[in-house]
């Protein structure tokens, strides 16, 4: 759904480019280089000429100078426009418009060549966030009276002869905007935040940190979240849902390039227009890059690790007046490798037991990733995109596990080992389609957009386990595994804009779901010589996923106010079975309702405030349903719970914004979240046959009650010209109630979270960048849900906590060949302390556990950027008319 260049040409005024800027984000678009669109179409319109004679031929003027913020650091990316009256050659008069225009440079250079030199003009800069600035400019050149201009040479001479053409502006400073009511903009160039009525946005494409690696890379150092080793991703200590370009995505972190993406919108409170499911603690949306400006642009880069890994990539853009073509390819090589011990006491056998568990692993991935698609601008109210995705991965792990079994007997202690060696393989496709159309209505701002988007992903894993015996025996088992999940989507949205303080918004949606998979467990039986399958420890299910909704806001603003009201109906069924016997099961939800409500008050030119109140759903992902014993570690057997419950969340919002002078920003929130039905995990004891004795499983289930409230402090400051910090801290308190799990299960903690991040501009095109993250014991982490069926669920724990962690990252960037090519050096946890860990009590044992998973990793990174600026792209081009496209800076 994307917005063709002559309707960004004709919305110039400052509310309708907040109003488009906010869709832009939603829909996975880029807003940084839209408005050069009309560049080109300004150039067709006036050619240089060399005579006064027709006002239309004076086309050699020249304006240029800088654009800054108030400590003088230059604005990249600000909208530069000049307007003035133009000569109509239909009509023989000259009439008001626009000129020319473009977006500034990274370090905020501008230049508008070929301009009228008649008349005075006004010139507008603007940037989200910043006060629109607007001023008067001319050459010298008073407008045409009796169709010769003033000042013009009357006989002899060059046309202007003795007149400057050639401008120099000087630096433009734009200061922090304090008149918007509904969106309010923490100022930074490498990570902007703006706070609107329903969502935080955050730039992550020039984190120095992140390139080279994947999107687990790029959300670690976004404020608010947290990622842990295994590309789990917590909001506020809640899973959120994932989104890529504005839609659920079937992909994990690991398999998204960092360097595809633009920006992370954190939507902690998500409106009606959104899922009301898929995650605790609202929407986490991953924006991928899109050019949008008229000619051919793009990007090359390749890279290397510490550990013999590699990755190359590349993307490219190429739009014309009624087309716009794009494609993006990546493949990353990794090996990796991991260590973990646990250490056990057992309560429950008899004579107690204690466990000590080794595990060191290695993983060798590969992923090959491509999307491309086009644009098509039917006419001036009418786009539609059709586009298409591949990804392949292959991963190799193997690993290698020492369990030393102390036994305590009444003569003492007694010791056996056993080593178990897995060689595993596990590959899988993900393949999808996307067709988006976009219609503008003649009325400013209204619009409907519809899309369908499909998604079908096949996996296979095929594992073997030797297990040898202190005693001299040994045992092999095999495990394999297929299956098959489709994933659809319909939407359709609608935007009507009542007046200029009023607008309504509503929409349907379909989401359609469906996962198969077949598992069989094996033993070899020594004697036949021969594997045997193990029915009980085989299993073959299924299940579907559909969900219909409806929703519908309005939303008005005053001069101090505004506020946003919704209401989502949503309505579910969910089915399971296992497929190679008659078991079933159902969960319906004819109707759920979702209410949101959002309310923005300006205390004053620089203290905003707002209080948001929504309602929200996670439903069981498939593995925590699937009834299907996992044996892949012995000593922590899982298996999935088919009757669990959706879990239903209320949360309320309070956030106070503060923006001061010379680039120092506070935004304060205060929360409350409170959830029915948690899905929890906890630990049970069971008889096993075909493994002869009692064994734990962990399961999950719904626990009684949770709540969490708490407050949590981001600050962006600018300490000088080649400083600047961001800075969030989230302390908040927890309260599970378990008591159904385990009798007088009842939780409640004090966590905290600390996240830094620094970037140092450094002289000759060098930048380095430092950050790092703090997180204390936590009672309950969730995952984000957006993974394989052979990967672990949630790791909230009702029966313990999780351990305490922090680590260090650092990189070095340095600019060069005009700011087109950049050459990044970056390491990751550089003091390797970076673990995931818990801590596990209950009446039948008491454990912990901890992993280490690539520490101190080093990435050296290159990336050349490419472009022209070319208006007859697409189209037969005009030799007379001698256009030259401009080299992208």
């Amino acid at each position: 759904m994307y917005i063709p260049g002559f309707f960004v040409v004709s919305m110039l005024n400052k509310t309708i480019l907040m109003k488009f800027f906010l869709s832009s984000f939603f829909n996975g678009l880029t807003l940084a280089a839209i408005l050069l669109s009309f560049v080109p179409l300004s150039l067709l319109a006036q050619q240089p000429g060399s005579g006064f004679g027709d006002p239309s031929k004076m086309n050699i003027g020249h304006f240029y100078g800088k654009v800054v913020d108030e400590n003088g650091k230059g604005v990249g990316y600000a909208t530069v426009q000049l307007s003035g009256k133009k000569f109509d050659p239909a009509t023989k008069t000259l009439s008001e418009g626009l000129i020319s225009g473009q977006l500034t440079l990274d370090n905020g250079d501008f230049s508008l060549t070929n301009l009228p030199v008649a008349g005075e003009f006004t010139l507008k800069v603007s940037y989200l966030g910043y006060a629109e600035m607007e001023k008067t400019v001319s050459f010298g050149v008073k407008p045409p009276q009796g169709g010769m201009p003033q000042g013009a040479p009357t006989s002899g001479g060059s046309p202007g002869a003795g007149m400057n053409f050639d401008i120099d502006l000087g630096n433009i400073v734009l200061k922090p905007d304090s008149k918007t009511l509904a969106e309010v903009t923490i100022t930074g160039e490498a990570s902007g935040t703006t706070l609107a009525l329903d969502r935080k946005v955050y730039r992550v494409d020039k984190d120095a940190s992140a390139t080279g690696g994947n999107a687990q890379d790029a959300l670690k150092n976004v404020p608010s979240l947290s990622v842990d080793i295994d590309g789990n991703v917590s909001l506020r200590n809640g899973a959120p849902q994932i989104f890529v370009d504005g839609r659920p995505t079937t992909l994990s972190l690991q398999q998204i390039s960092a360097d595809a993406i633009e920006s992370v919108e954190v939507i902690t409170n998500p409106s009606a227009k959104f899922d009301a499911g898929g995650g605790t603690a609202g929407i986490v949306n991953i924006v991928l890059k899109k050019e949008r400006r008229i000619g051919y642009n793009g990007n090359v880069r390749a890279g290397t690790d510490s550990r013999a890994g590699f990755n190359l990539g590349g993307d490219v853009n190429a739009r014309g007046e009624k087309i716009n073509l794009f494609a993006s390819g990546n493949l990353n090589q990794g090996n990796g490798f991991s260590t973990g011990e646990t250490y056990r006491q057992n309560l429950y056998t008899n004579p107690l037991t204690n466990l000590t568990q080794i595990t060191d692993g290695e993983n060798t991935r590969l992923f090959v990733n491509g999307r491309a698609g086009i644009d098509w601008f039917m006419d001036n109210r009418n786009t539609i995109t059709f586009s298409g995705s591949y990804m392949h991965g292959d991963m190799q792990p193997n690993d290698v596990i020492t369990t030393t079994i102390d036994t305590l007997l009444t003569t003492g202690l007694s010791r056996s080992v056993f080593v178990r060696n897995s060689d595993e393989s596990r590959n899988f496709m993900n393949t999808g389609g996307t067709m988006a159309y976009k219609h503008l209505f003649p009325k400013a701002g209204a619009e409907w957009t519809a899309d369908l988007n499909f998604n079908r992903v096949k996996f296979v894993g095929n594992s073997d386990y030797q297990t040898n015996y202190s005693s001299g025996s040994q045992s092999l088992e095999k495990q394999e595994s297929h299956g098959t999940g489709q994933f659809m989507t319909f939407q359709s949205d609608f935007v009507n804009p009542i007046s200029d303080k009023v607008k309504i918004e509503g929409g349907v949606r379909a989401a359609l779901r469906s996962n198969t998979n077949d598992n069989a467990n094996y033993f070899f039986n020594q004697a036949d010589n021969d594997w045997v399958q193990t029915n009980s420890l085989s299993d073959h299910y299924k299940f579907s996923d559909n969900v219909y909704a409806a929703y519908g806001t309005y939303s008005q603003q005053f001069k101090r106010w505004g506020y946003q009201v919704g209401l989502r109906a949503e309505s579910s069924i969910y089915t399971g079975a296992l497929t190679d016997r008659d078991s079933s099961f159902s969960i319906a939800y004819p109707i759920s309702l979702f209410p949101s409500g959002f309310l923005t008050y300006k205390l004053n030119d620089l203290d905003n405030i707002q209080l948001a109140y929504t309602r929200r759903v996670n439903r069981p992902n498939f593995f925590q349903t699937m009834p299907f014993t996992d044996f892949a570690d012995s000593l922590n057997l899982r298996r999935g719970n088919p009757q669990l419950l959706p879990e239903f969340t209320n949360s309320v919002e309070l956030s106070y914004q503060n923006i001061f002078t010379k680039g120092h920003n506070i935004l304060i929130s205060l929360y409350y979240k409170q959830a029915t039905d948690l899905i929890t995990s906890y630990q049970f004891s069971e008889y096993n046959a075909d493994l002869g004795k009692e064994v734990i499983i962990t399961s999950y289930a719904n626990s009684n009650y949770s709540a969490a409230y708490g407050v949590e402090f981001t600050s962006k400051n600018t300490v000088s010209k080649w400083l600047d910090m961001t800075t969030n801290l989230n302390v908040y308190q927890s309260r599970l109630d378990a008591s159904n799990v385990e009798n007088s299960l009842v939780i409640n903690r004090m966590s905290w979270f600390l996240k830094e991040n620094m970037q140092f501009k450094l002289p000759a095109g060098f930048n380095f960048q430092l950050s790092g993250e703090y997180r204390s014991k936590a009672s309950f982490t969730p995952n984000e849900g957006n993974r394989m069926p052979w990967q672990p669920g949630p790791t909230n724990t009702a029966q313990g906590y999780t351990l305490d962690n922090w680590f260090v990252d650092a990189a070095l960037r340095y600019d060069f060949l005009q700011r087109k090519a950049s050459l990044t050096l970056a390491v990751n946890d550089i003091f390797r302390t970076r673990r995931n860990g818990t801590y596990t009590s209950s009446d039948l044992f008491i454990q912990e556990a901890y992993r280490y998973r690539d520490p101190q990793v080093a990435r050296l990174n290159f990336s050349y950027r490419f472009g022209k600026m070319d208006s007859s792209l697409f189209k037969r081009k005009n030799m007379k008319m001698n256009m030259q496209g401009n080299d992208m800076m």
